[in-house]
């Protein structure tokens, strides 16, 4: 049983079996939207994986009656989870599976992001963003497998049990995929919402952006510069420039990333300038247009200059009551908000 596809074969259809990350970077890429290549694995992959090794009761037994309440009792729940899904390994048929698919990417070891596409996940009523993992500058069809079942594992986090309570059984099956995806050495990186995501205002594009990586915004180490848009005339109406102190960047001594301090004359500096924010601008139409919905899009520009859609999922918080005129609405807000300081997209 194939067990993974290449992104650009998968449809919304597809979220069921591939997660609805995976399955919303195939609709991108038949949009024409420009976004790195890779493959997904399916919950079939996961499902074969607690099978092989017996681990659907293990869980189910550790769960069993968790007081939800009980915040101490719930992180043991989720340590002991964690431990039964680490320890064990990725059944030979998915492992090869996995390490052909990861082949077919390039010569060597190519870096990828892997990336957790949960079942439900990043749809219009629920999201689980920042609740289960991803795992940057992976290099190596060993270090990719690993990496695909510490994102099934993430499925036990603490955080996810506790969401999956609130929204019915807490003991119901959870189902992962897992994105694979081509990594973009990333000179600027961010988030943007194809309305002002705190007025509702269809008419702004609201852009975050930092150096590097997006690990340091959605970590809380430094705050993004924040720009609002116009999507009719491109004009920027309103931008607000941090100190961005610091960014993430690939370890050059092999896979993984690090975290270095950014220079005097960039922290301050306009992370993105006016041709770049046209561009962004004109991205938020076209993913708005090809999912006939507001979108929150994570995005990065690459060391050559071009541009690359990482996610995409709909808008899920816009305020009840548009702020008055002259309070600035902050995407950062938004994000933050959303996301949580220190959790992963």
């Amino acid at each position: 049983m194939a067990h993974a596809r290449e992104l650009h074969e998968l449809r919304a259809a597809d979220a069921d079996a591939f997660g609805g990350k995976s399955a919303s970077l195939g609709e991108l890429l038949a949009g024409g939207i420009p976004v790195p290549g890779g493959f997904a694995v399916s919950t079939s992959a996961f499902e074969a994986f607690l099978h092989h090794h017996g681990l659907a009761e293990q869980l189910h037994a550790v769960l069993h009656g968790l007081d939800m309440h009980d915040t101490e009792a719930v992180h043991a729940a989720a340590d002991r989870c964690a431990a039964l899904v680490g320890a064990a390994e990725v059944p030979t048929e998915v492992r090869e599976e996995i390490a052909a698919r990861y082949a077919a990417l390039g010569d060597g070891d190519p870096p990828v992001a892997v990336r957790s596409s949960a079942r439900g996940e990043d749809g219009a009523e629920a999201t689980f963003a920042g609740q289960q993992e991803t795992y940057l500058w992976v290099r190596g069809a060993d270090a990719v497998c690993a990496a695909v079942r510490d994102c099934w594992a993430s499925l036990y986090s603490a955080p996810a049990i506790t969401y999956r309570a609130k929204l019915g059984d807490p003991e119901a099956d959870p189902a992962m995929g897992v994105t694979v995806q081509t990594m973009v050495d990333a000179a600027v990186s961010g988030v943007l919402f194809t309305c002002n995501p705190v007025s509702g205002d269809p008419s702004m594009v609201a852009i975050n952006a930092s150096w590097g990586l997006g690990l340091a915004v959605v970590g809380g180490e430094v705050t993004p510069d924040d720009f609002l848009v116009s999507k009719i005339t491109r004009e920027v109406v309103r931008s607000t420039i941090n100190d961005k102190h610091v960014e993430h960047v690939p370890d050059p001594d092999g896979g993984g990333t690090i975290e270095r301090e950014v220079e005097a004359e960039r922290r301050t500096a306009p992370s993105l300038d006016e041709a770049q924010l046209a561009e962004l601008a004109d991205l938020a139409k076209t993913v708005q247009r090809h999912f006939g919905s507001h979108q929150d899009v994570e995005w990065a520009i690459d060391r050559d200059g071009t541009l690359h859609v990482l996610q995409a999922r709909p808008v899920t918080t816009l305020s009840e009551s548009e702020p008055a005129a002259d309070q600035p609405a902050s995407a950062m807000s938004l994000l933050m908000g959303t996301f949580g300081a220190g959790q992963k997209r």
